[in-house]
């Protein structure tokens, strides 16, 4: 009795030891009017080490994509690929002539683009952002076309036509972080507006876009002036709009500056993208570029099938675009990964088969209803609501998981790569970190792993909302919360 005592009395000052460390911590002014969230559990033991608000709901940001994530790692498996066939209705006759369409069908690949896969460091993209296209025109001349009849289509039908989750804000998707969720995803659904000084003073600004593309119509009144003159330079883009307006000045001696902009119709681009290949090659097309949907009330209408396949492009193993996903967070695919595995389980690519996708499996994982309320996959719906204890929940289920190593791979790791390459440098968490990022506006979040020095496994989730100055200042708190629990 006497050692059973001792060994509770020790267990009650380690324990005692590590929420004076935590709430020292959240003592720091920048902390003290935020909304905290903790939850931390020994991953070996089952033990839960520290909690703070750990039932209670908060908004998590880029968190969110923990769920969407795991969801097609399981439900896909780690090899499950895409397919992007370029296709007719016939093939073409003795002549190279395709009588009707020739359509661009999007099976979902989030990476038809000139991204470089596997993932290093960051994101990194060859030259040429629509090599894609390129490919699959040279495909289509190497099969003997050499006159179209009809038009281009870009065929996005895969998934339903529902671009933006319930609680994107409109300001959202007119750029990169909210652009729309299609089966046909060219270049992540972007151009860059690119901005640089005119010869001399008095002449517009030299805009363009990369890559060039007739989609967008530029409106520019930006002036260039002296080398010492210049900026803010704005740029207005209504949303359903295809014109893009500048306006201010720009210095002679300026760099230059850059901004994406989202596509609102990402199968109509791509259509334009391959027709303009097309006829470089010198391919008649005597119809023009054209975009085809599903929409939401015509589901179950049957369509005229594109059964003749030119050309098909089958992409990498999904679990190299799951690291893509997490460690750089990129919204698009954790939204494409949801899609995905609704496509596949329930046969419908919509956002409330997704959902309801999502909800069979976080049942699964031993999460109740109650304790995560997702409208999106990405996080980027201000009507995300999850708990640290769901989201510590999940990350144990994944821990206990056949496909543990895979999961891990994909997580950002501290002081090494994506989000989590400049956090942790020089500290003993330094690749001993495996944890996925959140930020919004008042938003911060960190959830994932940590090894011990002495080789114990934690699994852990911590969320702020409404805190009030510097993100930076948040995410160095919660770093030093994270090293306070080695």
């Amino acid at each position: 009795m006497r050692l059973l005592a001792l060994f509770l009395l020790v267990s009650t000052s380690q324990a005692a030891t590590l929420a004076q460390r935590v709430e020292k911590v959240l003592s720091h002014p920048a902390a003290r009017r935020a909304f905290w969230g903790v939850k931390v559990v020994d991953l070996d033991s089952g033990e839960t080490l520290y909690q703070l608000n750990a039932d209670r709901l908060f908004t998590p940001a880029s968190n969110a994509k923990l769920f969407s994530t795991s969801l097609a790692l399981v439900r896909l498996g780690p090899d499950h690929r895409f397919l992007t066939r370029l296709a007719a209705e016939a093939p073409p006759d003795d002549e190279g002539r395709i009588a009707g369409d020739l359509a661009l069908i999007g099976g979902g690949d989030p990476n038809l683009s000139s991204r470089v896969l596997p993932f290093e460091k960051q994101t990194q993209f060859a030259g040429d952002r629509l090599a894609p296209i390129e490919d699959l025109a040279d495909e289509v001349v190497a099969a003997g076309v050499s006159r179209i009849d009809g038009d281009i289509v870009g065929d996005d039908t895969f998934y339903v036509w529902q671009r933006y989750p319930q609680g994107w804000s409109v300001e959202d998707t007119v750029n990169r972080d909210g652009a729309p969720v299609t089966a046909l995803a060219l270049n992540d659904n972007t151009v860059m507006l690119v901005v640089r000084p005119g010869a001399k003073a008095g002449d517009p600004a030299a805009v363009r876009f990369e890559p060039p593309n007739g989609y967008f119509g530029i409106d520019n009144h930006v002036r260039t002036t002296s080398a010492k003159g210049g900026r803010p330079i704005r740029v207005d883009r209504k949303p359903g709009e295809q014109t893009v307006r500048l306006w201010g000045e720009i210095g002679l001696a300026d760099a230059g500056f850059s901004e994406v902009l989202a596509i609102d119709d990402p199968a109509l681009f791509a259509a334009q993208a391959l027709r303009e290949a097309l006829l470089r090659r010198s391919v008649g097309v005597l119809g023009q570029a054209a975009s085809r949907h599903t929409f939401p009330w015509e589901r179950d209408l049957s369509r005229k099938p594109f059964a003749w396949t030119l050309a098909s492009r089958s992409s990498m193993p999904l679990v190299e675009d799951l690291r893509v996903t997490n460690k750089v967070s990129q919204n698009l695919h954790a939204e494409l990964a949801l899609r995905a595995a609704a496509r596949v389980r329930r046969g419908e690519g919509s956002v409330e088969a997704s959902l309801a996708e999502l909800q069979g499996f976080l049942q699964e994982a031993g999460i109740g209803a109650q304790e995560v309320s997702l409208r999106d996959g990405s996080g980027l719906s201000r009507m995300d609501l999850v708990s640290p204890a769901a989201v510590v929940s999940l990350l144990a289920y994944m821990w206990k998981s056949d496909l543990r190593e895979r999961w891990l791979e994909a997580l950002p790791v501290a002081g090494v790569d994506g989000t989590l390459r400049h956090r942790f440098q020089q500290s003993a968490a330094t690749g001993r970190v495996h944890a996925k990022t959140g930020s919004l506006s008042n938003v911060a979040a960190l959830s994932g792993y940590l090894e011990t020095p002495a080789g114990g496994h934690l699994g852990f989730s911590v969320l702020v909302n409404h805190y009030i100055g510097e993100a930076s200042q948040i995410r160095l708190l919660i770093d030093r919360l994270c090293a306070e629990l080695q």
